[in-house]
């Protein structure tokens, strides 16, 4: 006998809206109705205007700055709660603070592992999210995470692009686990860009492990924040030989001047997926959008289906 099904509702933070509604419609229902209201203070109160009572509810909202965003999802968790919803899944695309992942230096916070609290505390039974910093961070959770691939929007894209030169180059050794994803799946050569902090956002050093002399190069990561590791890794693949360099990166954080610095470098096009909003438009930026692949991860939630099969590229 097929398992019952509860009612489905889905609901969006502010920010993440622009995202929400292409979920909704590719899911095939509208967003349900909840307003957000703010006192002057910059205070937030969500309000849900309709019975949740025994329902499903997904509540989609990236986390990325500034920190309202995930105090917005936070709350929007315990309004359902204190509603009755049956079931309640965080659809995070963009999950922010997956960085501190870990302690590499005394005295450090751990802030990804502080949202998994913060978010278990609040009454959420399940996450779904997209190209978490470290998959490791899975384990932080003691709910189920559906953790999606951007590869299935990015490898499309590659093989549409009938080019017989490619090479897929890693901007760092932590995202080289992830370029090697790519380059199987496509059956492509890759390089290491192997790069040395001084600290957070300022690279002392690079260097180039691999040929890429005649090459059109991909550099894959899952973060551009500044821009800079991606401009420095363009420059140094062109001048050791490279004909042109893209990139694609999952999450556009695109802080201070990554904008400026993107259009200045020499990377030919860049490719983002669309969990986090452009804050302006350039011409070398092209956006991927995720939203068919959330919404085919919801209703094979709602279903009781794999999520593993929506992985296949």
């Amino acid at each position: 006998m097929p398992a019952l099904r509860n009612e489905v509702k889905l609901f969006s933070g502010r920010n993440s809206m622009y995202l929400a509604e292409q979920i909704a419609k590719s899911y095939g229902q509208p967003l349900g109705d909840i307003t957000i209201s703010q006192f002057s203070d910059g205070e937030i109160q969500p309000s849900i205007n309709e019975s949740v009572r025994g329902c499903d509810v997904f509540l989609i909202q990236s986390t990325f700055a500034p920190a309202d965003n995930l105090m917005e999802l936070i709350l929007m968790i315990d309004a359902s709660k204190r509603a009755s919803a049956h079931y309640i899944t965080a659809v995070i695309p963009y999950f922010g603070m997956a960085r501190q992942d870990r302690k590499d230096k005394p005295r450090v916070s751990i802030g990804s592992k502080v949202v998994a609290d913060m978010l278990k505390a609040a009454g959420v039974s399940r996450v779904m999210t997209m190209d978490l910093h470290a998959p490791q961070i899975q384990g932080f959770f003691e709910i189920p995470v559906d953790h999606l691939d951007s590869s299935v929007v990015f490898i499309p894209y590659i093989r549409n692009l009938n080019e017989s030169n490619l090479i897929l180059a890693s901007p760092d050794m932590g995202s080289s686990n992830r370029t090697r994803t790519f380059a199987r799946a496509l059956n492509l050569d890759m390089v290491i860009c192997d790069k040395e902090r001084k600290r957070a956002n300022e690279i002392a050093s690079m260097t180039l492990i691999g040929d890429v002399t005649g090459k059109d190069v991909i550099l894959i990561d899952d973060i551009i924040d500044t821009g800079n590791t991606l401009a420095k890794s363009a420059q140094m693949l062109k001048d050791k030989g490279a004909l042109s360099v893209r990139a694609m990166c999952t999450h556009p954080v695109l802080s201070g001047k990554a904008y400026e610095t993107i259009e200045n470098s020499v990377i030919d096009e860049l490719v983002v997926c669309d969990t986090i909003p452009l804050q302006k438009q350039s011409s070398k930026i092209k956006v991927l959008t995720v939203a068919d692949l959330f919404a085919k991860a919801i209703k094979n939630v709602t279903e009781f289906s794999s999520i593993s099969s929506l992985f296949s590229v």
